[in-house]
């Protein structure tokens, strides 16, 4: 894992990256954090990134929780407020961790196009294969169709991403089953999701997550304080958007009113 440390930090917050990236490309997240006072724990998912194992799979979904499990630990050594922050893939997963671990040192979850469903489904006969696949080959990989065009309208990230030695282009018919089977659990069962304060923050003309998964998921939740924004217009990475500044500010704005 990584962190980004400030002299005299406010709080700490604990950064999980989506599918087919790593913590590398979340530094200027990391940077702006650290502007407002905050330290900041990150480390790279298993199978992405510079961690070992094979590339695009895991053998469950557990594996990520744990993961994430080790940065928050590594995180409350500081005795400080902790936020917990999931971009796309990292979204749900931050959401499984809050409802599955222990979720009580935790002040506050902030959520970017978080993935509670794909815009793009497989068909049906490609999602029947891969249920036989992870069984019989579960670490058959097929390209993961995550387009950099699609993800974000800043032309420099779009390019760097495309130079990147780190991405991971494909996936795992196992890692497939998991995310699908992951989206489908949590999307059924919202009234399960902890008293947590919450943000989401959703990309409005986004290619890769279903936005309507998401807003549907937020309006079922019974929280004493949450907040749903959407951007008209902006793509998947909203952090990584030719506007990404008017995103930060208004992303503070909310954690501001949990730390004043």
């Amino acid at each position: 894992m990584w962190k980004w440390e400030v002299s005299e930090p406010r709080g700490v917050v604990v950064m999980v990256h989506g599918a087919g990236e790593h913590h590398g490309r979340y530094y200027w997240l990391a940077e702006k954090w650290n502007e407002h006072g905050f330290d900041v724990v990150m480390g790279d998912l298993p199978g992405q990134g510079k961690t070992r194992g094979r590339r695009g799979h895991i053998q469950t979904f557990q594996q990520y929780l744990d993961s994430v499990e080790e940065w928050l630990h590594e995180a409350r050594t500081k005795q400080l407020p902790i936020l917990l922050f999931g971009h796309s893939m990292g979204g749900l997963i931050a959401i499984r961790t809050v409802m599955e671990r222990d979720n009580s040192f935790i002040h506050g979850l902030i959520l970017s196009s978080p993935c509670l469903d794909l815009s793009h489904p497989l068909p049906k006969a490609k999602k029947a294969a891969s249920k036989v696949l992870q069984h019989v080959a579960p670490t058959f990989s097929v390209n993961s169709g995550i387009r950099s065009d699609r993800a974000t309208r800043n032309q420099d990230v779009v390019e760097a991403y495309l130079r990147d030695p780190l991405k991971v282009s494909k996936v795992s018919a196992r890692w497939y089953q998991e995310l699908e089977k992951t989206m489908r659990l949590t999307r059924r069962y919202p009234e399960k999701f902890p008293n947590i304060p919450l943000l989401l923050l959703q990309a409005g003309e986004d290619y890769l997550v279903d936005k309507a998964a998401s807003q549907e998921w937020f309006n079922h939740l019974i929280l004493t304080h949450k907040s749903y924004k959407e951007w008209e217009g902006f793509y998947h990475e909203l952090f990584n958007e030719p506007e990404r500044e008017e995103v930060f500010r208004h992303t503070v704005g909310f954690v501001n009113q949990l730390f004043p």
